[in-house]
C-alpha cells in the first residue's frame, strides 16, 4: 500500500470528532419572537450529518492531494505572487523551502459553536464587542471542524508544517492558540504557525501574510471557507454573478480540489450576498403555467 493511501486508510479508520461538548450557556431566555430553532445553515453547519460528510469529505480529498504533492516535490507553490491576476494566475516558486499548508481558522478548521449558539439565542448576530469577547474566552466551547483534527495532525506525520492564517485580532494572540490548542488542533506560535489581523499594515487582507508565509514555506494546499483565503482578489468589488464566474473560470477553476480546498460555511461570511437578481438570472426564472409562466 502506498504512502497515500497508508495515511488516507489511518483516517478513515479513526473515529471522527465532530464538534466539543458545548457547556450550557448562562444566558436569559430568548424574546417570544425569536425563532424557535436555529437558522438553516446554523442546522446544516453545526447539526447536520451532511454538513459533517462534506466537510470530511473535503479533508480526506487535501490529505490524499497533499500526500502526493510531497512526494512530486512541485515547482511553484499554490500562493499567487504579488502582481498575479485571476485571469493571469502567477504563483510563488518553492525552491528548496520546506512544506507548509495554509488555513483559515473560524469554520475552516475550528467551529465556534459557542458564539453561534449566542448569536442564535440572542437573535443579534455578529457585533464586533461580542466577537472581541469570544475570541478572548470562548475556548470552552469550540471544535474542531469534522475530519480537520485526524488531517492535520496526518498532515504533520508527512512532515508538512501546519499554519493558521486568520483575521482573529493580533491582540487576541495569546487567546486564540489556546482556543486552537483547545479544539485539538494542535500547537500555534505567532508569528511562526498562526498569522492574525495586523499582523502588517493590509488589515483584513490576506494577501500579505500568504506572502510572507511563501518567503518562508513551500506552500503546498490552502484551505479556507471564504475566496478571501485564497487571494483578496476575489474580493476586489465584483458584482456577485462576476465574483462567482471567477470561480469557474480556467486556470483559477482548477485549482478547487488541487491545492485550492473550500470549506462549507453557509452561516456567514462573504458568499451570502446578492439579491433576486444576483442570484436568479433572468432567462433561469420559472413559475408554474397556472400563476402565468413565470418571468
Amino acid at each position: 500500500m502506498s504512502m497515500t493511501m497508508r495515511t488516507v486508510s489511518v483516517l478513515l479508520l479513526a473515529p471522527l470528532a465532530a464538534c466539543a461538548t458545548v457547556p450550557a450557556a448562562t444566558t436569559s431566555a430568548p424574546s417570544a419572537d425569536l425563532a424557535a430553532n436555529p437558522s438553516a445553515g446554523m442546522q446544516y453547519l453545526y447539526g447536520s450529518g451532511e454538513g459533517a460528510a462534506i466537510s470530511v469529505q473535503a479533508w480526506h480529498a487535501l490529505l490524499g492531494y497533499v500526500a502526493a504533492k510531497v512526494k512530486a516535490r512541485p515547482a511553484d507553490s499554490v500562493v499567487l505572487e504579488e502582481g498575479a491576476t485571476l485571469d493571469a494566475p502567477k504563483f510563488e516558486p518553492c525552491g528548496d523551502r520546506p512544506f507548509a499548508a495554509v488555513f483559515d481558522v473560524d469554520e475552516t478548521v475550528m467551529l465556534n459553536t459557542g458564539y453561534e449558539y449566542h448569536a442564535a439565542r440572542t437573535g443579534q448576530g455578529w457585533n464586533e464587542a461580542d466577537w472581541g469577547a469570544w475570541e478572548k474566552t470562548g475556548e470552552g466551547a469550540v471544535g474542531p471542524v469534522p475530519g480537520a483534527d485526524h488531517v492535520l495532525a496526518a498532515l504533520r506525520k508527512l512532515g508538512v508544517t501546519v499554519i493558521f492564517n486568520t483575521n482573529r485580532s493580533v491582540a487576541n494572540a495569546d487567546a486564540t492558540a489556546r482556543a486552537i490548542k483547545a479544539a485539538g488542533l494542535g500547537d500555534a506560535v505567532h508569528g511562526q504557525t498562526l498569522y492574525l489581523s495586523g499582523d502588517d499594515a493590509m488589515g483584513s487582507r490576506k494577501d500579505g501574510r500568504r506572502w510572507t508565509i511563501s518567503g518562508k514555506y513551500c506552500v503546498i494546499a490552502m484551505g479556507g471557507d471564504q475566496l478571501g483565503d485564497f487571494s483578496d482578489l476575489f474580493n476586489a468589488g465584483q458584482p456577485v454573478s462576476a465574483r462567482r464566474a471567477a470561480t469557474m473560470q480556467l486556470p483559477i477553476a482548477g485549482l478547487w480540489g488541487n491545492g485550492w480546498f473550500v470549506l462549507p460555511n453557509p452561516v456567514y461570511g462573504s458568499g451570502l450576498k446578492g439579491g433576486f437578481d444576483d442570484v436568479f438570472p433572468m432567462d433561469r426564472r420559472w413559475a408554474p403555467p397556472a400563476a402565468g409562466g413565470g418571468k
